[in-house]
Parts: C-alpha cells; sequence; structure tokens
C-alpha cells in the first residue's frame, strides 16, 4: 500500500510530491508531460510561454517551494501597465492619464471618469483587505477575498459604458477565463490590483529563471520513480482505512491503493472520479465555472532594439487577444547589449477565446499576426517560430454567489484532498499553497501514524 496517491501532475500536483517525496509516493499524470496549464520551452538565451507565468513573492508558498526546489526567481521587470489602443502604444505614466492620451472621444472619456473612479478606490479598499492577517490561516484568508464584493458581477459594479469606454476594462477583467458578466466585482478589482500593486513586490510580482516549467521539470526529473505520465485516473473510492485509485495507462489497467490521495484535477474531473466524497463537496465541484482560452507563443529574430523591449505586458483592447507578454523582458532587463530576437505570448481568454475555438491553428496565427502588425508594423516578418495552445477548462473564475461554495472545499473528504486553482483567487500560488497544505496534513497523519506502529 503506498502512503500517498497525487492524482494531476500539475503545479499543484507536483507542489503535493515534492513535500510528500520522502514517503511511499505516486504521481498518475493523464497527459503526456507534466505542468497542465503551466507551460514554457527553452529557445536559447529566451523561453516560449503559454501559461500560467507569474509567481509569488519570497514570503509565500510559492517562494518557500522554489527555495527548497532550487528554482531561481526574479522579480518582473518592466511595466505590466502597457497600452495599445486605437494606434497608439503607451507603455509609461499615470494609469488614470491613459484616456487623455489614446486617440477617443471626449464623451467617451466622460464616461471612463466615474466608473475608473470606483475601480480606483476598491482597488485600495481590496489592496488592505487582501492582505493575510496575523496567525491567520490560509482557508480564513481566501473566505475573506471571496466574500469581498461577492453578490454582484464586475459589469453591475462599473454599468454600461460606450464601446471604447469599455474595452479599457474588459483587458484586465477578462484575464480571469470570465467576462465582466460573468465574474464578480470583487474579482474584476483583484484583477486590477494584481496589475497596480507591481511595484510594490506583493501578489504575483516574480518569474521563473529559464521559464516557468522550469519548476515543473525539476521535480518531475527528481521524482522520477514515482511519477507517470499517460495514466488516465477512472476512479478513485474509499475503503475503511485506505482508498483505492484506479486507472488505465497504455491500454492496461491499473488498481493502486493508499492511505491518502491528493485529488490536484480541475474541479469537474475531480467530481466525476471522486465516487464517494462528501455530497457537500462534490455539489460545490460541481458549481466550479472554468473559462477557455487560447496562447500562442512567437519568438522573433530582430536585431536592434524595440519600443517593447521596457514592457511585460500590454492590454490590447478590441484586439483578437486582450494582452500581449513580452516573455523576453526578463533576459532584456540584464543584458549589457542588446541581443538578437524576442519571445512573445499573445492571451485569449473568455469571449476572446470562443470567438476563435473554431478556427484552426493556423488561422489564429494568422488573426493574431494581423492584429500584432498593426499594434507593432512589420512584427510578422521578423517571426521564426509560432505554436498555438488550447485550453477548454482554461482558468477558474469566481462568479457571483461563489463564496458560499468555499466551506464545502475547504476540508478533506475522508482520506481525499483537493488541491487546485479553483480553491482561492492567487492563481499560481493557490496552486502551490493548496498543493502544499494537502501535503502537510497528510504528512502529519502518516506521521500519527508512524508513532503508533513504532
Amino acid at each position: 500500500m503506498k502512503d500517498v496517491i497525487v492524482v494531476g501532475g500539475g503545479i499543484a500536483g507536483m507542489a503535493a510530491a515534492w513535500h510528500l517525496r520522502h514517503r511511499d509516493l505516486l504521481v498518475l499524470e493523464s497527459e503526456p508531460r507534466f505542468g497542465g496549464r503551466v507551460r514554457s520551452e527553452r529557445r536559447g538565451a529566451y523561453w516560449l510561454n503559454w501559461g500560467g507565468h507569474v509567481y509569488a513573492g519570497k514570503n509565500s508558498a510559492t517562494g518557500s517551494l522554489l527555495q527548497s526546489v532550487g528554482i531561481e526567481a526574479a522579480p518582473v521587470p518592466g511595466t505590466l501597465k502597457g497600452l495599445a489602443f486605437n494606434g497608439k502604444v503607451l507603455l509609461d505614466g499615470l494609469v488614470e492619464a491613459y484616456p487623455f492620451r489614446v486617440p477617443m472621444s471626449w464623451s467617451t472619456r466622460m464616461a471612463l471618469v466615474k466608473p475608473g473612479l470606483k475601480v480606483r478606490k476598491a482597488v485600495s479598499h481590496y489592496g488592505k483587505m487582501v492582505a493575510r492577517r496575523p496567525n491567520e490561516d490560509y482557508w480564513t484568508q481566501q473566505q475573506r477575498v471571496y466574500d469581498f464584493m461577492n453578490d454582484k458581477s464586475f459589469r453591475d459594479f462599473i454599468g454600461d459604458l460606450p464601446e471604447d469606454a469599455d474595452a479599457f476594462f474588459k483587458p484586465t477583467v477578462s484575464r480571469s477565463s470570465g467576462d465582466p458578466e460573468q465574474i464578480t466585482a470583487g474579482a474584476g478589482v483583484g484583477y486590477f490590483n494584481l496589475v497596480w500593486s507591481k511595484d510594490d513586490g506583493e501578489g504575483l510580482t516574480r518569474y521563473i529563471v529559464g521559464g516557468a516549467s522550469t519548476l515543473i521539470d525539476t521535480i518531475a526529473a527528481s521524482l522520477k520513480d514515482y511519477c507517470h505520465t499517460g495514466a488516465v485516473v477512472q476512479e478513485v473510492i474509499h475503503k475503511d482505512n485506505s482508498v483505492v485509485v484506479r486507472y488505465r495507462k497504455d491500454e492496461v489497467d491499473y488498481e493502486e491503493e493508499a492511505r491518502y490521495v491528493v485529488m490536484a484535477t480541475q474541479a469537474p474531473i475531480t467530481q466525476k472520479i471522486c465516487k464517494d466524497i462528501d455530497k457537500d463537496m462534490s455539489a460545490a465541484l460541481s458549481q466550479i465555472k472554468y473559462g477557455p482560452y487560447i496562447s500562442a507563443a512567437f519568438l522573433t529574430n530582430e536585431n536592434g532594439p524595440q519600443i517593447w523591449d521596457k514592457a511585460y505586458a500590454i492590454a490590447t483592447p478590441k484586439r483578437s487577444f486582450n494582452v500581449a507578454f513580452n516573455m523576453s523582458n526578463m533576459v532584456r532587463a540584464g543584458e549589457p547589449i542588446r541581443q538578437q530576437g524576442s519571445s512573445f505570448m499573445t492571451f485569449s481568454p473568455a469571449t476572446f477565446a470562443r470567438d476563435l475555438w473554431e478556427k484552426t491553428d493556423q488561422e489564429v496565427i494568422d488573426t493574431y499576426l494581423d492584429d500584432l502588425n498593426d499594434i507593432f508594423p512589420g512584427f510578422s516578418k521578423l517571426v521564426a517560430e509560432s505554436h498555438v495552445q488550447r485550453w477548454e477548462l482554461g482558468l477558474p473564475y469566481c462568479f457571483p454567489g461563489r463564496a458560499k461554495l468555499q466551506p464545502s472545499l475547504s476540508r478533506p473528504s475522508g482520506r481525499v484532498y483537493l488541491a487546485g486553482d479553483y480553491l482561492g483567487t492567487f492563481y499560481t500560488e493557490t496552486s502551490i499553497q493548496t498543493g502544499a497544505t494537502a501535503a502537510q496534513h497528510i504528512l502529519s497523519h502518516l506521521g500519527t501514524l508512524d508513532q503508533h506502529m513504532s
């Protein structure tokens, strides 16, 4: 009998596995690679990226994991507040002044004043509310964050606006893969806080040197004897003092028994294969909502400085993607002489993704390049490599009423513990924190069992 089986080899599952590495462990991942919605690939000094790419600071579960594994991380350089709008690219200055620096009518500018002030005030409240309090556990903090402005959508909060005014808000709030009509006012405000608070060193402010997959790949290599890809778990069922996991790999059915299980799969998958978990937990899992996203990675080969060199994230209203990320910005900030090429990621969540979903990968690339050429004239001529990634279950988003589900998800069901980004509001940090928390509880139980057996 195994001590623990971890189902799911994404960032939450691998975080749990790392903390459980000294026990009799098995990690089962259905896909041919580990990482889930974290995916990057090295290209010389750069890396292509398609998924989660910003991480929490040193005083976090992420910081502890990175230090333990021996992975280098550094503050994201450059601006997160770039804007490409109506033919103008802005990479500096006060965000509040942007409406007066891009082409738009005065009536639209005036329409932005009231909702802009409301969002700015709410962000100030959010920044104070979200900080973990002395001796407060993770779940208590998350419940408070979920409760914040959870009774209305972001659309209800800012009201109906002219097209150009509405476009100012949509790229930021839809990064959660939910549209303004779907996500809560609090979640939308939280995304603005994430972008605007970058300079204070809090929140998701660091990148992993070498690309996000460096962390996952290093853990997987260290635990290679315990980790299996292509292992599709079909059911998880309790026995009196253990849990049975049935899975299929290479067209062969297997059954393993463990004292505990960490379910680090997305909510609907967890709900489907966990046959006898608590009914309230099962009901809560069935109500978690995900939005899709499509991303593309571009490697370019230009030989000189470019307008985007000092930017990390550029919001792109009214385009086929809502934000463009300069993934080579990290390399750029530390090189004495500007080297050849760049690495870009375009990100299309929610409605942006649904509008592209039926297109072929090449059609998606062509659509992206049309927009990139409008923003950065001649961009397509610089492209040496491009690839598309699609996730139907892209990101879980916080919808009105989501807060009431949290108590049913924040405790184990028998010997099954949950982990994943749908259990909180801090994205990659939530994944790592919940994986670590599940592992710590299991280690405590196993330690007690060891004492009784000795």
